[in-house]
């Protein structure tokens, strides 16, 4: 049984994007228009490479971000609040979410590449903002993204939980490779699986996983 595989888990890892809320909420969608408008502004493009710069540097660095700091040595904070600046209420609550994570044993944290304020808006939208005992973002990886490994290093460190005792839940699978690395269970939370040895876990609905687990 599943529930069997998490019995020894104690720590829950939530990725934020994607994860916490459908993609067909289109959330992600408003940043990318941001993130569009402050390369175009930024490096001086037109919008048509300011989108293509866009992708090539989550592609090639893991974030846009990222890109843009090592490529251009962008100041990273007012890019940050620029391009989480959106409206978000297109997210609707969800109970059954929220009731599922409370009900798992032990610590519940959120670690994305977006910014702690950003992640404690889409919580607040989804109505899952009292459930967790830490909320970590790119920030606290001193700017390093998802998937390098030094990102993860710096945040499971700070948090200091026993990576062999937990899981984390995540859309992009890239992000998965240096979790599964490092000892947790991966669960790919995405409408299609992806084969790779280090995903052990995917599923299409996460309250429908998370609900198989207590």
């Amino acid at each position: 049984m599943i529930r069997q595989d998490f019995s020894q888990t104690d720590t829950w890892v939530f990725d934020l994007d994607n994860t916490l809320y459908p993609p067909h909420m289109r959330l992600f969608d408003q940043i990318e228009v941001k993130m569009t408008d402050y390369v175009s502004t930024a490096l001086g493009v037109d919008p048509t490479e300011a989108d293509r710069l866009r992708g090539h540097y989550w592609e090639t660095h893991g974030t846009t971000l990222a890109g843009l700091m090592r490529e251009h040595d962008l100041d990273p904070d007012p890019y940050l609040i620029a391009v989480h600046d959106i409206d978000f209420s297109v997210l609707d609550p969800d109970p059954a979410l929220a009731a599922a994570i409370s009900a798992l044993p032990g610590r519940k944290m959120i670690y994305t590449n977006g910014t702690a304020p950003y992640a404690r808006n889409v919580l607040a939208a989804r109505g899952l903002s009292d459930l967790w005992d830490a909320i970590y973002g790119v920030e606290h990886a001193d700017y390093h993204p998802k998937p390098d490994r030094a990102a993860f290093d710096r945040v499971f460190g700070t948090d200091g939980f026993d990576t062999t005792r937990a899981a984390m839940f995540e859309d992009d699978p890239r992000n998965l490779e240096q979790p599964h690395a490092m000892g947790l269970r991966t669960i790919h939370v995405a409408p299609a699986p992806v084969i790779a040895p280090y995903i052990g876990d995917h599923t299409p609905d996460l309250t429908a996983f998370l609900s198989q687990l207590v």
